[in-house]
């Protein structure tokens, strides 16, 4: 492997939030489906420009929420960040408190405690279950975020594809009814079982870049591959943000890494992430995002990259990859 790892204490300076994000070049390839959606307009360093004919759901199953509206909410945040802490932010603090529901507070890393406001909360079969009945009995009608469930985790891997997804049907019948019935009532979307696994879905179907998602299931942070922060909870913290409450969650310590050279055609951006985890281990990346930036970047691919303290990237374009621990 060609690249060098060289760590950095500062990753990149506070530049355009849109620009980062790829706005003004064109954002193509957010998901594997359909057609794919319009470029965004940047209008100046710090705000967003659109008309009614280019705004754009944040995916193809949520017709009334915009990705654009999520981006001016972050924008009209980070004016008020920049001027209460006064120092440059990565890409991956523009992500993070670009959604706190307080843009005013004075944030400290790895110490100060934040309320965000997630753009979406996913949930695996096993983990829904309990947090479905608890958000029921919050007795709303609909959940305050998109939402999804994804019927992959009670499928058992024994005798193969066909033959598994029939015993997990038999087994599981009850609970991927009770799943399916909910999600219609309460406005959650349903992938059924056989539809693919959790990880791989919220990548291709619900990423976009500079969003945040959580998730009850630790691959979450597969969606990070396009730009989104991406995080694995546990279903009481997926309840609260489908009812409506804020996230709560230490602001995390920033790792960045220097990426120069680019990779051998042996080996793959997993081979970069497993080398840093072992640099880093793991009392030394919980409660990180390690930021990667430089040109070595631009050699690692969308996929591929999950491993051991879980990844976050970017698009190549932005020049920085990201990992939440």
């Amino acid at each position: 492997m060609e690249s060098r790892l060289c760590f950095t204490g500062a990753v990149r300076r506070s530049g355009s939030l849109l620009s980062d994000f790829g706005v003004g070049r064109g954002l193509a390839g957010w998901t594997s489906r359909g057609d794919r959606p319009r470029a965004l307009r940047a209008s100046s360093r710090r705000g967003l420009a659109w008309s009614a004919e280019t705004k754009t759901p944040l995916s193809n199953f949520d017709a009334d929420v915009y990705v654009e509206d999520s981006y001016a909410n972050t924008a009209k945040n980070l004016d008020v960040v920049r001027k209460t802490l006064n120092r440059p932010l990565t890409l991956a603090e523009k992500v993070v408190y670009g959604h706190l529901i307080d843009p005013t507070t004075k944030v400290t890393r790895g110490q100060t405690y934040l309320k965000v406001q997630p753009d979406r909360v996913a949930m695996q079969d096993a983990t829904a279950q309990m947090a479905v009945l608890q958000f029921i009995s919050a007795g709303l009608p609909k959940t305050a975020v998109p939402s999804t469930i994804h019927c992959d985790h009670l499928i058992a891997a024994h005798f193969g594809a066909s033959e598994d997804l029939k015993v997990a049907n038999e087994e599981n019948e009850e609970v991927f009814n009770f799943l399916a019935s909910a999600g219609k009532k309460y406005g959650i979307g349903f992938w059924k079982p056989g539809s693919g696994i959790i990880h791989q879905i919220v990548l291709e179907n619900y990423a976009f870049p500079g969003g945040l998602m959580i998730g009850t299931d630790s691959h979450t942070v597969n969606a990070g591959g396009l730009g989104i922060v991406a995080v694995g909870v546990g279903g009481a913290d997926a309840v609260d943000v489908m009812a409506g409450l804020p996230w709560e969650i230490k602001a995390p310590k920033i790792i960045g890494v220097k990426l120069t050279g680019k990779l051998s055609n042996w080996a793959s951006p997993k081979d970069v992430i497993l080398k840093v985890a072992g640099i880093l281990t793991v009392k030394g990346g919980t409660g990180a995002i390690v930021e990667y930036f430089g040109e070595g970047v631009d050699s690692m691919s969308c996929t591929g990259e999950e491993a051991g303290l879980k990844i976050e990237r970017c698009p190549p374009t932005t020049d920085s990859y990201l990992v939440l621990c």
